[in-house]
């Protein structure tokens, strides 16, 4: 079985692209989302090293159909990724983890908030026995991120107070995740975030484009691979956008 983080770092190296696409869409019935998400999925293919669902695709259209594009993913050679963002209690964190993981996808979201002895230890420990991935939230892309992710909190190892984000970047270190995400709004958290993770853990930073991100500042602060949603799925030619966008990022 390929792990997750190879297999990604792999399919960057393959297609010479570090985006992952958000097929984040909402706008369709059911059935006409499946389809719209299976067609940009295989155009958008050469140009992306893995694909991120979001809980828009998969409530609408269950996890059986979601298998669908799954399936598709891999057969294209993709790593896929449920941005479920798990935030819950250890044992219902464990079952959440476990039916994404059986329906097929490679790697989960998931908040550091709920901190790990019965919180995220079960989810870590499944991903890592099955060669999965899990990616914590360390400072996300929207405006209030602030308000979460920026507020300061006591250190209890120090006992003074230090951003909230900065103790996530660490527990990402510890829990040995498998990339954090930083939004790519924020370039200086990004590059904060870096000084902690260094080459050992990957930056995942969502917000280029419509939310205002910048590519070159995400990138030259830190970030590994950037989350793409709306710019590609919303453009009149997906995969004409996804691979302007690569060749941007690959000038850098």
């Amino acid at each position: 079985m390929q792990q997750y983080r190879t297999w990604i770092a792999d399919a960057a190296k393959k297609n010479k692209a570090n985006i992952v696409l958000a097929l984040d869409l909402t706008k369709l019935e059911p059935r006409q989302l499946l389809a719209r998400c299976l067609e940009i999925l295989q155009e958008t293919a050469p140009y992306i090293c893995a694909v991120k669902l979001n809980r828009q695709i998969v409530l609408p259209l269950g996890l059986h159909n979601v298998g669908k594009i799954v399936k598709l993913a891999h057969k294209l050679g993709l790593p896929i990724i449920m941005d479920c963002k798990i935030n819950d209690v250890g044992h219902t964190n464990e079952v959440i983890a476990k039916h994404y993981f059986n329906a097929g996808f490679d790697a989960v979201t998931a908040s550091p908030f709920v901190g790990w002895k019965d919180g995220m230890e079960p989810v870590f420990k499944l991903a890592h026995r099955s060669g999965k991935g899990v990616i914590l939230l360390v400072y996300m892309s929207h405006k209030a991120a602030e308000e979460g992710y920026g507020q300061k909190v006591i250190d209890p190892k120090i006992g003074k107070p230090r951003p909230q984000y900065e103790i996530f970047a660490e527990k990402a270190l510890e829990w040995n995740a498998d990339g954090a995400v930083v939004g790519a709004t924020y370039p200086e958290k990004i590059r904060a975030v870096h000084q902690t993770l260094g080459t050992k853990i990957p930056i995942y930073s969502p917000g280029v484009g419509v939310q205002g991100g910048d590519i070159e500042a995400a990138l030259k602060a830190g970030a590994n691979y950037l989350i793409i949603g709306r710019t590609i799925f919303e453009s009149a030619n997906p995969a004409e956008t996804a691979k302007s966008l690569r060749e941007k990022i690959n000038a850098i």
